[in-house]
């Protein structure tokens, strides 16, 4: 069976097996000390546990290809954006200039500024996985309740879990429509010229907007009927106490967050520099 983008993957693993919460607290911690550094050292540690971690879910990476091959790409365009519109970034920061490559004016390619794109793209693909896990290892209304749990109004967190379980029932709808479509004729292969193809893809945006808004209709009408929002708590039945995995998990990404930080500011500097 195909799975669906960004759902739920229902695995035997560690991962699957802590609480909702735990893994937004142990994901929101990691982006905290993957974002705030920039020491390379500290970078190349999380990388690692972050592979280990995502292959210790035992999600295929075929199940995630899509989306990880997108987030790449535009992670590609951002690199490249970063260099055109300020090639000499590394040389401010790093307070050296190592010309590896003549260029015209001040597009040289320079040690340190390779050094910095390094850096920023191991930030990016450091998180990724931890993101990539949190998504698709948590069950929407786990996730649901796990919001509540650290605060946020049930309204919201119950919001954010419907909008998860649609994304697999929006890709259904638009596989459907699209088999329709071509049923009749509507060429939405390579072998049609790009502007035909964008011109017939609105024969499949518009029935899939229609049936999203019918598909909101009727659960606004099922939630009001059973009187949703009525009370200012709820409950929830996907909620479990923690357990020692949990607290170990939680423990071990809070080492991991101070260990960074303490490594990254105990000189003052956040960039690792091996110029100095």
């Amino acid at each position: 069976m195909k799975v669906e983008m960004l759902s739920f993957i229902d695995r035997q693993s560690p991962i699957h097996s802590l609480r909702g919460a735990t893994k937004l607290l142990c994901f929101l911690m990691w982006t905290v000390a993957v974002m705030l550094t920039y020491d390379t050292r500290v970078l190349v540690v999380l990388f690692v546990l972050s592979i280990i971690l995502f292959l210790v879910s035992r999600v295929k990476l075929r199940e995630v290809g899509f989306v990880l091959g997108l987030i790449l790409f535009f992670l590609f365009l951002n690199t490249l954006l970063i260099y055109v519109f300020s090639p000499q970034e590394g040389v401010k920061i790093y307070g050296s200039e190592t010309i590896l490559l003549e260029g015209f004016g001040r597009y040289n390619v320079t040690a340190e500024q390779l050094f910095y794109l390094f850096n920023i793209t191991l930030k990016y693909v450091t998180v990724i996985p931890a993101a990539l896990l949190f998504i698709v290892t948590t069950h929407p209304s786990e996730f649901a309740s796990s919001l509540n749990r650290i605060g946020v109004n049930y309204k919201i967190a119950f919001s954010v879990a419907i909008a998860l379980r649609y994304i697999p029932d929006v890709q259904k709808d638009f596989r459907t429509i699209a088999i329709a479509q071509q049923a009749k004729g509507i060429d939405l292969s390579s072998k049609e010229k790009l502007g035909k193809r964008i011109k017939n893809a609105a024969a499949i945006i518009v029935p899939l907007i229609y049936s999203s808004l019918d598909r909101i209709e009727t659960i606004s009408n099922v939630m009001e009927l059973r009187g949703f929002g009525k009370h200012k708590k709820r409950t929830w039945y996907s909620t479990k106490p923690f357990g020692w995995g949990d607290y170990f998990a939680l423990g071990l990404v809070v080492f991991l967050l101070v260990a960074s930080l303490v490594i990254t500011f105990y000189d003052g500097n956040r960039f690792y520099n091996p110029w100095k």
